[in-house]
């Protein structure tokens, strides 16, 4: 399991035991593991290098597609010789999609579930993403020497609070603000949830998504001119991650909002269409109208409207 850019696998535990879905799973005889992305508060060792120092934060989302990802397979096939059914959710399923066209993690999965699936972003509305991705705000903490995203303090946490007021925006409730207005969250959940997060992430990483947003494409990091991409690629334009190179035979449960702001139906309709001619017994697409973002992992009506949903087609492809 794995989920957003600067969450870590704490938020699928918010809700009570009998309404989160790996203890769900768990309950179900699966054997659960949780992913927790580079720069979170479990993800913040190195074998030599520290967060204070910049090279730590030297990484994007296509590291955690090229090392992260594969070493979490890796360990998880070594330990149980079984395939692995992978469920991802916002970021998680990004990587997912990315690492799965490049064909490197496909021999060890048996089936993959998206929820509030990511990959295009041309039409996110959530107000201080778009304005943060058309404003260069990483790029901009990038050049002024932050290397560590901390949406929660220092220069991050203030061109934050700069760009709601900007908008007009209440910032105080950064879950709806980001995310679009949930339907099902209840108010304990979400104090629970602020405390704990949004956690760090690293600058290049947020650059790198303010560009997926910019140019309307899925590619690997732009380093910013054609000498360096070349240096870096071999060629001027980072190369493309070709979603429909997944296989067609992968079994694929997809789950999506009505009222999400960062997976936009226009943008997950977009990334359906390229699994056009993916093998029609092997898809399976749910829409949840009044659902947003995060409705996904903390809504109350979760295990009712997506989670049994869910098991049932990991139990199937067993």
């Amino acid at each position: 399991m794995w989920t957003e850019t600067t969450v870590d696998g704490m938020s699928w535990l918010l809700n009570p035991a009998d309404q989160n879905l790996p203890l769900i799973l768990a309950d179900q005889g699966f054997d659960v593991w949780m992913g927790n992305t580079r720069g979170t508060r479990f993800s913040r060792r190195h074998k030599y290098l520290n967060p204070s120092q910049r090279a730590f934060w030297n990484w994007t989302w296509d590291e955690l597609v090229s090392y992260d990802l594969p070493a979490m397979f890796d360990h998880i096939h070594g330990l149980t010789g079984q395939k692995i059914h992978y469920l991802g959710h916002s970021l998680g399923t990004l990587i997912g999609f990315a690492s799965f066209s490049e064909k490197g993690l496909v021999d060890q999965v048996r089936s993959a579930a998206m929820l509030s699936p990511v990959a295009y972003l041309s039409h996110m509305t959530t107000v201080i993403g778009d304005i943060a991705a058309k404003t260069f705000l990483a790029e901009a903490t990038s050049i002024l020497g932050w290397p560590e995203f901390n949406p929660k303090s220092g220069l991050v946490g203030d061109f934050i609070k700069a760009i709601c007021l900007k908008a007009g925006i209440d910032c105080y409730d950064l879950v709806s603000v980001i995310t679009g207005k949930n339907c099902c969250l209840n108010a304990s959940t979400i104090d629970l949830f602020l405390a704990n997060e949004p956690q760090s992430t690293s600058t290049k990483n947020m650059i790198h998504l303010a560009q997926t947003v910019r140019d309307k494409e899925l590619r690997k990091y732009n380093y910013g001119s054609s000498d360096r991409n070349i240096k870096h690629y071999g060629q001027a334009i980072p190369p493309a991650y070709n979603i429909s190179a997944i296989p067609h035979e992968l079994p694929l449960f997809f789950s999506y909002g009505g009222l999400d702001s960062l997976a936009d139906v226009k943008d997950v309709e977009f990334l359906l269409d390229q699994f056009k001619y993916h093998d029609i017994d092997k898809m399976n697409v749910q829409f949840v109208k009044d659902y947003a973002h995060a409705d996904f992992i903390m809504g109350v009506t979760a295990k009712d409207v997506v989670y049994n949903q869910v098991a049932t087609f990991f139990k199937r492809q067993a």
